[in-house]
């Protein structure tokens, strides 16, 4: 495994290891005498002026909008990268995580629309269960060790990314609403920019994200929800140029780095934090079988892993794609499981599908989400520490 890949490993398994313990922190001061000055803390009003242009919104919000927009142009970053030049770079590398990840997305998504098909709010909701937090699962088999083939976490990446763009295309056609065509056009003219920058071979890092920001800004006042001008700008963001001196710049390459950590280790722990915390008071097992609740926790612990096997054995079977040489079922399943870990893009969504609907709702979606996750979590992990251990051939010490 070449060193980038190692490194990247590492560093997604550390951050979701910072995001379980940043949802438990979060747990703890929405359960406790600190419930006050949290809920302060989230709700402080920050407001950034311009002359007579401002933006005023509570802090919660400018964590959601603002700096999970960094968050999706690293996606972005990743997404145009794999494409490129990683490991959706060939038809053959793509064919069965992309397959499953369709499963995974769509049998979720179906369970969710089920249990709550006779509430026109609660559908809403629909997306939030086809989620998986890459970061989370990888943070889950880092606790592993080498029992788990480098194969099998390349897999679960590869059906992340999909699952990230599948997430980029649900919020982009079904979480926008109240479309500003003036705020639009304005974002329009400054993608438009950024393209002929890139075709005009601009390599400036600082040209990119001063237009960018023009973009996220337009984007806010649009309708059209904010995170996705990082994508946006992600995908303007050229690949390899010539600077000035004619030395060779990765522009896209530079920026990915610079935001890996910021990301994994600032941004999505502060989010967790911001959005996990669930007050349990007057919470009792009856809420956690709501329609909300339920359709989440059913969508993520069972839909998921029902859907990215199902969709994979047919893969497997129609020869569209096939299982790596060093992995069996029983550790597809467990990763599969592992998969049902939706947390920091299903709290995402879920902000998204009940900000402008009754708390209660809000609440179950967290519920949901939690409950669904933490038995994810649990029980892919035990099934893969104790029941899918990797063969070790006779003679070697090298595990298959």
């Amino acid at each position: 495994m070449i060193p980038g890949i190692k490194a990247f490993f590492k560093l997604e398994a550390a951050s979701g290891i910072l995001l379980i313990l940043a949802a438990i922190l979060a747990l703890i001061a929405a359960n406790s005498s600190l419930k006050i000055y949290y809920d302060q803390l989230l709700s402080v009003d920050v407001i950034v002026a311009v002359g007579s242009f401002s933006i005023a919104k509570p802090l919660l919000l400018w964590i959601n909008d603002g700096l999970m927009a960094l968050f999706f142009l690293m996606v972005g970053l990743e997404l145009k990268r794999e494409v490129l030049v990683g490991e959706l770079n060939q038809l053959s590398k793509i064919a069965l995580p992309g397959i499953a990840a369709i499963g995974g997305m769509l049998v979720p998504a179906l369970i969710y629309a089920f249990i709550n098909r006779h509430d026109a709010y609660a559908l809403h909701g629909w997306a939030i269960p086809t989620a998986t937090d890459i970061a989370f699962a990888l943070g889950i088999l880092s606790l592993l060790g080498s029992r788990i083939p480098v194969s099998l976490k390349v897999f679960l990446v590869s059906l992340a990314i999909f699952d990230d763009i599948g997430a980029i295309i649900i919020i982009a056609l079904f979480y926008t609403d109240n479309l500003s065509l003036t705020a639009i056009i304005s974002a329009g003219i400054g993608i438009g920019v950024m393209v002929l920058m890139n075709r005009q071979g601009v390599v400036s890092k600082a040209a990119y994200l001063f237009v960018g920001l023009v973009v996220w800004v337009s984007l806010l006042k649009s309708g059209v929800h904010a995170t996705l001008a990082g994508v946006a700008i992600a995908l303007c963001i050229p690949f390899r140029g010539l600077d000035s001196e004619g030395k060779v710049q990765s522009p896209m390459h530079d920026i990915e780095k610079d935001l890996h950590s910021p990301v994994a280790f600032a941004i999505l722990p502060l989010f967790a934090f911001a959005n996990a915390g669930l007050s349990l008071s007057g919470l009792s097992i009856n809420d956690v079988f709501s329609p909300v609740s339920l359709g989440i926790l059913l969508g993520l612990f069972v839909g998921k892993q029902l859907g990215v096997m199902l969709f994979t054995w047919f893969a497997v079977k129609l020869r569209i794609g096939k299982l790596p040489d060093d992995v069996n079922w029983a550790q597809l399943y467990g990763v599969a499981v592992i998969c049902g870990i939706g947390f920091t893009m299903s709290l995402f969504i879920g902000s998204l599908a009940f900000e402008q609907t009754i708390e209660n709702q809000a609440m179950n979606d967290r519920l949901g989400i939690l409950v669904g996750s933490f038995l994810s979590a649990l029980v892919g992990y035990v099934w893969l520490r104790y029941v899918a251990k990797p063969k070790v051939d006779v003679g070697s010490h090298d595990q298959v």
